[in-house]
């Protein structure tokens, strides 16, 4: 089981604020686990911090700005893209300004830095959302959409098109995260010439050079205007009839924009709160439609807070009821478990079909069949018993016994046909015997029942 990661090791970087021109100072932190990302305005009286959730966007106009009680962090997509992109879930940054800087409009300094201080491994596993159906979000006005599709990690495609003779058609793919530092880092931030000046009326780009942007010059206008327009931008007077690229740095890939606004997504996406395992399709994104995607998905998530485990009935068992006989003293008609798919360091996943033949359903109830919820317990601690005796050397020579039950819940009936799957993980440490461990049983993506309990092991044989 994969493991939430921090950084090993604090870095700093200098550099303007792209829609501010000020200069900032922000600093990456190691954090503890499930503290997940957020941002410090250590330049405020009591230095508020804003969680880096979807939820805190409040703009995204040229960039996405997070708030929390009139406290604004903006242009933070850029870092959230590389640290999602490097693994790391839980990250605290401080920053002394109104935004982080914005460098050279890419990834790439923050890139090498969490490559030059490490990452480390922490105790508690991982907390993917796992995608498992089609979700899509539309703007019809714009064109743009999002689609995400399941798949067993997390890869993006995307489109961009405008209305550009330079900018028309591209598009940029990331199949594995491991190449986001070589493929997608370096990507840099870019504008069209037509932009600059609704944008600077607008407050915003007071930053904005040629060192840390593309600017693209796709539709003319006379020298005059472009010559005004130059010293704006603070570089030399060009010929207005030559379009093209503007930039001190050529174009590290031909399509770089595409690949630039891949590195965006990725970047609003980490503000879901967790990781996800699924292939997005973007076609024209922004971080309007990445924001409404991304607030989508935390949705979603709330509403499947606990996910089903995977099931596929075409993989072979792990455990199958022969070897389930030798692990436990049950026997017909309390062997309550058919199999096992899945173990790991402290967690199971067992099955059992509900048939209408169960002994149980004769006298409950004869007319309306219900599993008793009793026995989804025991059933449900015959498979946490499965994982304890899975650690032991010689598990034929040891039971487990219940010590107590708490905080048990049934959400939905067990009825015949439905076929149960129990994911029943460790609370703690086993220590002198002892075992605490919390139980769900899923009916398809439903949970049935809940239920922690806490067990003796026995050497008694």
């Amino acid at each position: 089981m994969l493991k939430q990661k921090t950084l090993k090791g604090s870095f700093t970087l200098n550099g303007k604020g792209l829609h501010t021109g000020v200069k900032l100072t922000v600093t990456f932190n190691p954090a503890p686990e499930h503290h997940g990302y957020k941002i410090q305005r250590i330049d405020l009286d009591d230095q508020p911090i804003i969680d880096a959730i979807a939820d805190n966007v409040v703009d995204t106009t040229r960039g996405t700005v997070l708030a929390k009680n009139g406290v604004k962090v903006s242009t933070v997509e850029h870092a959230m893209a590389a640290l999602y992109a490097a693994g790391i879930d839980n990250c605290l940054i401080q920053v002394n300004g109104p935004e982080l800087p914005i460098l050279d409009g890419s990834s790439k300094a923050y890139v090498e830095c969490i490559q030059r201080v490490g990452i480390e491994e922490q105790t508690a596993p991982k907390d993917y959302y796992i995608i498992k159906s089609k979700i899509e979000v539309r703007d019809e006005e714009t064109g743009s959409s999002i689609i995400v599709l399941p798949d067993d990690k997390f890869s993006l495609n995307v489109l961009i098109s405008y209305d550009s003779k330079i900018l028309t058609n591209q598009y940029a793919t990331l199949e594995n995260m491991d190449e986001f530092p070589t493929e997608i880092a370096s990507a840099r931030t870019f504008v069209f010439v037509r932009e600059i000046e609704p944008l600077l009326n607008a407050g915003l780009i007071k930053g904005g050079d040629l060192d840390n942007a593309i600017v693209i010059y796709e539709k003319q206008m006379t020298q005059e205007n472009f010559d005004k327009l130059a010293d704006v931008m603070g570089v030399p007077h060009m010929d207005a009839s030559h379009l093209g690229y503007i930039n001190h740095i050529p174009l590290v890939w031909s399509n770089e924009p595409a690949r630039h606004k891949l590195l965006d997504i990725i970047g609003d996406l980490a503000l879901i709160g967790k990781p996800i395992k699924g292939r997005i399709i973007a076609t024209r994104p922004g971080h309007t439609i990445n924001n409404k995607f991304a607030r989508q998905l935390r949705k979603e998530i709330r509403l499947h807070e606990i996910q089903a485990p995977i099931y596929n009935c075409n993989e072979p068992p792990l455990m199958d009821v022969n070897r389930i006989r030798e692990l436990l003293p049950h026997r017909y008609p309390f062997q309550l478990v058919d199999k096992v798919i899945a173990i790991g360091a402290n967690h199971i996943v067992g099955v059992k079909n509900v048939t209408s033949n169960e002994p149980f359903f004769q006298g409950h109830f004869p007319q309306e069949p219900v599993m008793p919820g009793v026995l989804q317990v025991e059933a449900m601690a015959q498979v946490g018993g499965l994982l304890v005796l899975n650690s032991l050397a010689e598990p034929e020579r040891y039971s487990t016994y219940f010590l107590k039950i708490d905080n048990v819940k049934f959400r939905q009936k067990v009825v015949p046909g439905d076929t149960l799957v129990f994911r029943v993980e460790l609370l703690a440490p086993i220590r002198r015997g002892i075992s605490t461990m919390k139980g769900y049983i899923f009916v398809g993506e439903k949970i049935v029942c809940e239920a922690e309990f806490m067990a003796q092991i026995v050497k008694n044989k």
